[in-house]
């Protein structure tokens, strides 16, 4: 498969940051060319606050991605980063799908090109490749089985016990759900940089200072986080844990702008960001979603760019190992001779 996905910029005469009036009520704007549009904007829960409080719909990539393709939106905005994007057009290939700030990447998709990923399935042919979704579409395509943080134990416990597997993109998550199943797995050696900087010794400082705080951590996290939570989940259980349970006060090991959804649904409870580094450092918030600013929001929806173009051959690849993934979580499990 040698067709790639590209993302349309916006035309040379498009509308740039500098050309916005300063005066200009950007949420009411974004309101309007948005019905103008029939769009539907999109937010994860790790944007900004402002971006989160416009969007329709606030959530993790794949329930996103849903969202989408159960309206009658012609254009989706996804406030998020390049491959939640990507997933959006592979679900809805009818629909526009714009990304404000074509920059937004990921550290887990940057980590893992697909030509070395390919080397690496072709070192395996034994083993079932199960991918986590953060990820290119070109990575999805050449996977047996596309999983979230959510429901990977779920579906490598439908695995055949016989059946090696291989994991990619996220060591310690790979490590973490190796752990959880009792599975032997091949893990990619990449990480989410997000995750990969919080800091052992600043979460038990934290805990000292807070002895009647809970753990809530991603398993995105490095084992030396995740032997201290009293939670470890996907950002979705994430939040639903710290809101529906009973303590009052939590220590958030995940990037810190979900605690905007958290402090919405439960004012009445503390939530404490988990720091990185030396406690002082914002390395935990992530600098690619960063990149989504309200102005930006805006210019996407005036210049109608950037733009997700993927090549079919390729979307029908990558939408095979979702679907199956959507199976299993169904469980209707891989049968020993399923795999690619």
């Amino acid at each position: 498969m040698n067709e790639m996905i590209t993302i349309a910029e916006a035309s040379v005469d498009a509308m740039s940051e500098m050309q916005i009036d300063p005066t200009l009520d950007l949420e009411a704007e974004i309101a309007r060319l948005k019905k103008e549009k029939n769009a539907i904007i999109l937010a994860h829960y790790y944007q900004d606050g402002e971006i989160q409080d416009l969007a329709d719909f606030v959530g993790d990539s794949l329930d996103l991605s849903r969202k989408a393709a159960e309206t009658d939106a012609d254009v989706i905005v996804f406030c998020g980063v390049r491959f939640m994007a990507e997933v959006a057009k592979i679900l809805s290939p009818n629909k526009t799908v714009l990304l404000p700030d074509s920059k937004a990447g990921c550290s887990l998709e940057d980590s893992c090109q697909p030509e070395p990923f390919r080397k690496f399935r072709e070192q395996h042919p034994d083993h079932v490749s199960i991918t986590y979704i953060n990820c290119s579409a070109e990575v999805k395509a050449a996977s047996d089985i596309i999983v979230t943080s959510s429901n990977a134990a779920e579906i490598i416990d439908q695995i055949p016990a016989d059946k090696p597997i291989l994991w990619a993109p996220d060591r310690h998550l790979g490590a973490y759900l190796a752990k959880k199943t009792g599975r032997d797995m091949t893990l990619w050696n990449g990480s989410c940089i997000v995750h990969e900087q919080f800091s052992e010794r600043e979460l038990i400082r934290l805990q000292t200072q807070n002895p009647d705080a809970k753990v809530a951590a991603h398993p995105e996290c490095h084992d030396g986080i995740l032997k201290h939570a009293d939670h470890i989940g996907s950002t979705r259980a994430i939040l639903e844990y710290v809101i529906n349970g009973p303590d009052q006060k939590y220590l958030i090991a995940t990037e810190p702008h979900i605690i905007h959804q958290m402090e919405k649904a439960a004012p009445h409870k503390e939530f404490i960001p988990v720091p990185g580094a030396d406690g002082s450092c914002a390395c935990n918030n992530c600098p690619f979603m960063e990149l989504n600013t309200l102005e930006k929001l805006y210019l996407c929806l005036v210049n109608n760019g950037p733009q997700i173009i993927m090549p079919e051959d390729l979307r029908v690849a990558a939408v095979k190992p979702l679907e199956r993934m959507l199976e299993m979580s169904k469980g209707i499990p891989l049968k020993k001779d399923d795999a690619a």
